[in-house]
């Protein structure tokens, strides 16, 4: 019978280090672990808190003082918003821009979608045209701006078209809905490019099967582009239309390149944004003024982003 072992044997020694109990980590492991992620994010949280959040929160702080550009105000509750609902310059604006929302957005949400069907054909040469129209996007909206008045000009390339065809000019830029909607061509050009890509992407996911199938049941084109195109891409629609409406909403370089700083004629054609710059720069600026209206033009943007996403909400369901 073998002799049972020593409990001395069995004992650590006395300077030998503690055992490390398994699962469990050392505290600086868990410590690293923790901060890891933080150090991670911390220069994109750095500049979002800096040129995001603080911006922002200094813009609603402002919208109830009345600041101006060189004196930073005192607070006068909501005595700025209830300006601005007497400001009949507001009520153009908000308008206009409204128009814009109204008109630009379904041709962004459309045009494009029908322009990515042409290109994404793999003929020979196709690469030619999605450069092209693509074109618009890359161009600084200054020099599309200026050309666009150079077209439209009273003494213009399209005018001068019409005097030659013996028809009267058009005041395309001196009229003022008619300016407004020469801006909204301008900026429906400027984003098919662009929109464009997105559909490309969204339509090269379409499975071919679904279009061959409703081919073999007899559907023409235009069947089987409001039965199979539309509803496969139907998300991408609505991104688009979200992001265009807030493009729309937001629109100031090309009104402002086409029809003055003064708003066109009378300043009938100004928009939101116009108007915030026009109210918030200057030496004698009003700038809790303007705040306030940039807070109007957020909360009209965000409202109007929440009924897009419900309606698709609402239809996934």
């Amino acid at each position: 019978m073998p002799a049972a072992p020593a409990k001395d044997a069995a004992r650590p020694p006395r300077d030998a280090a503690p055992a490390r109990r398994p699962g469990r980590r050392r505290p600086a492991g868990r410590t690293h672990r923790a901060l890891s992620p933080w150090l991670f994010l911390a220069p994109g949280l750095l500049v979002t808190l800096a040129f995001n959040l603080y911006p922002f929160l200094a813009t609603v702080w402002k919208s109830f003082t009345d600041a101006r550009t060189l004196t930073p105000g005192t607070f006068v509750g909501f005595d700025n918003f209830t300006a601005l609902l007497h400001d009949d310059q507001f009520w153009v604006a908000l308008r206009n821009s409204a128009l814009y929302v109204v008109l630009v957005v379904p041709c962004l949400v459309l045009l494009p979608l029908l322009l990515a069907l042409l290109v994404q054909r793999h003929i020979p040469g196709i690469a030619f045209f999605r450069s092209a129209y693509y074109t618009p996007v890359v161009a600084s909206v200054v020099v599309v701006a200026l050309m666009w008045v150079w077209m439209l000009d009273d003494r213009g390339f399209i005018n001068g078209v019409l005097r030659a065809l013996g028809v009267d000019p058009v005041p395309f830029l001196s009229n003022q809905w008619l300016l407004l909607l020469s801006s909204m061509a301008l900026t429906v050009w400027k984003g098919l490019g662009y929109y464009m890509i997105i559909y490309l992407a969204a339509l090269a996911n379409v499975p071919r099967e679904l279009h061959e199938a409703a081919e073999v049941d007899g559907a023409g084109p235009l069947r089987r582009f409001v039965s199979v195109t539309m509803p496969s891409v139907r998300s991408t629609m609505v991104l688009v239309g979200a992001l265009s409406a807030v493009s729309a909403f937001r629109v100031f370089s090309e009104v402002f390149m086409i029809a003055g700083p003064t708003g066109g004629p009378g300043g009938a054609d100004t928009t939101l944004v116009m108007l915030i710059q026009r109210a918030g720069t200057g030496l004698q600026g009003r700038t809790g003024y303007a705040s306030a209206l940039s807070i109007v033009l957020f909360l009209l943007t965000l409202v109007l982003m929440l009924l897009v996403l419900r309606a698709d909400r609402k239809d996934k369901d």
